[in-house]
């Protein structure tokens, strides 16, 4: 069943005051359905110890210690990662010792990518989940042989079901050898992102895989790449190639079934790009210029940019710190999926932050299944920027992700969100910076239309490009680098003026580039 909310959204895009929803209710489902059996194939191990020893431990641990350890735990869980990493440095000083508290330590380190930290802090410490996270921490930093020795003493533990873990375990002995991620040819190679979909805005790149052509999506809601099983049916080493000029050798792939996704989309998707590939390609995300950027070297920070520091559950899951409170103090973590189309998810915690009974949202009457309610945010933070009237939605299977996470997220931040910045990884992926350049732009068009008055002729070929000057004003299809989230407007609605963007309440201080 086809959802026709062409009026919801062009009420949101142009009077901000009713949540729309983008498209076909069956299409968001995959960013979900990906996103649970990624957090699933990771089998994420309790965040809190709970080896045997807690009890224990916890109860013979000096006042002082387990004050910081507990206080490491909270900040930990709500994504303040760097508070964390202080607070679990200060328990460490009085019980270095303590079993709990290095494990701990060291699953804050994986989270904020430091490997080398993670291997130290873990060192001597036996169990199956100092294992899993060693094993995490040498994969992520290319020690192939290692990372199979802890995976697989981790797997030996009849408790632990770890599918991601068999899969990579076989890829590392089959790695040897190998450089994972090695870039050659180009520092840098711009690609044409085409928009598959009239009805969501999915991040769609052409790649070429061992040679071939192919669509890929990018999903940062799977850690590995991922191939489509009919044409890997076991997990493989691959290159990929884009735009003829910068190739990555040696990347790991994961296989699965992705006819579903293919027949969803109306494109021939055969492979996922996740997060620990775009890491490694400090890659730029621009929806709305149609543009996949991959570079071999970390970017300067763009000017009319807000940082936006981000952490990875055991290395995989991304997630960063956000508000939907007016409080600017309240915050908590949220998983970002590029393959969910919604703007934002949120559990029932997250829409009590921001204000709302989740039994005053409306119901989502266009959803065949009736599960889903909608609201809008009247705030959402993302850096310096604060976003508001963003619509949202209840009902997602957040409570799923959570108990597998064993992380209390406040919901999940999708592409229907982000397709309107321009998104770009750096630092090795600890961080992204997140653009919006609607005052450039707005500045760049009244000049195109002084000079149209005054020569007297059409001012539309100086309309900027993307990255050159800001996104373009109209979103609707058809319009030069507008994401194409929704049909056509009726017959109606014809004439009406162009629907807007999402636009910060606030901008960060102008960087300059160094470049």
């Amino acid at each position: 069943m086809r959802i026709d909310v062409r009026s919801l959204l062009n009420r949101w895009l142009t009077e901000r005051r009713a949540a729309p929803a983008f498209g076909d209710a069956n299409a968001w489902s995959p960013g979900f359905a990906r996103t649970r059996r990624f957090l699933g194939a990771l089998a994420l191990p309790v965040l809190l110890a709970a080896c045997s020893g807690a009890v224990g431990q916890g109860a013979t641990r000096p006042q002082a210690a387990d004050k910081w350890y507990q206080r490491a735990q909270q900040e930990y869980l709500s994504a303040d990662v760097d508070n964390a990493r202080d607070a679990v440095a200060k328990a460490l000083a009085i019980v270095p010792a303590d079993k709990e508290v290095r494990l701990l330590a060291g699953r804050i380190a994986l989270a904020r990518l430091d490997f080398a930290e993670t291997l130290r802090l873990l060192k001597g410490i036996e169990g199956s989940e100092a294992a899993g996270l060693r094993g995490r921490a040498h994969w992520y930093k290319g020690d192939l042989e290692a990372a199979a020795d802890e995976l697989e003493a981790m797997l030996d533990d009849p408790d632990v079901v770890d599918d991601w873990a068999k899969s990579i375990a076989k890829l590392a002995r089959r790695g040897a050898g190998r450089t994972p991620f090695s870039l050659s040819s180009a520092l840098l190679a711009p690609v044409e992102m085409p928009h598959v979909s009239p009805y969501a805005p999915f991040f769609v790149v052409p790649v070429e895989i061992d040679g071939e052509s192919a669509l890929a999506m990018i999903s940062t809601g799977t850690g590995e790449v991922v191939l489509d099983s009919a044409t890997r049916p076991e997990p493989s080493w691959v290159s990929l190639r884009f735009g003829k000029k910068l190739e990555v050798h040696d990347v790991p792939a994961l296989s699965q079934d992705l006819s579903g996704l293919s027949k969803q989309m109306g494109a021939p998707i055969k492979a996922l790009l996740g997060v620990n590939l775009l890491r490694h390609l400090n890659a730029t995300l621009d929806y709305a210029g149609r543009q996949f950027v991959v570079r071999s070297f970390s970017p300067p920070a763009p000017p009319n940019a807000t940082r936006v520091d981000v952490f990875y559950v055991r290395g995989g899951g991304m997630v960063l710190r956000s508000g939907v409170s007016a409080d600017k103090e309240v915050r908590g973590p949220m998983l970002i999926d590029t393959s969910m189309s919604f703007p934002v998810a949120l559990d029932k915690e997250g829409w009590q932050k921001a204000g709302f009974d989740v039994a005053s949202l409306k119901p989502l009457e266009q959803d065949p299944e009736q599960k889903l309610k909608q609201g809008v945010l009247s705030i959402l933070r993302l850096g310096a920027y604060d976003i508001p009237k963003v619509p949202g939605v209840y009902g997602a299977p957040l409570t799923e992700i959570e108990k597998q996470l064993k992380l209390d997220v406040d919901g999940v931040i999708g592409a229907g969100l982000l397709a309107f910045f321009r998104i770009t990884f750096a630092d090795g992926g600890r961080l992204m910076w997140i653009e919006d350049d609607t005052a450039v732009d707005q500045v760049l068009r009244s000049g195109a239309a002084a000079s149209s008055s005054e020569d007297g002729e059409p001012g539309g070929g100086m309309e900027p490009e993307r990255g050159q000057g800001g996104p373009p004003s109209s979103f609707a299809p058809g319009s030069p680098g507008g994401p194409s989230l929704m049909p056509a407007p009726p017959a109606s609605q014809q004439g009406a003026a162009p629907p807007s963007p999402p636009k910060p309440a606030t901008k960060p201080p102008r960087n300059t580039p160094d470049q």
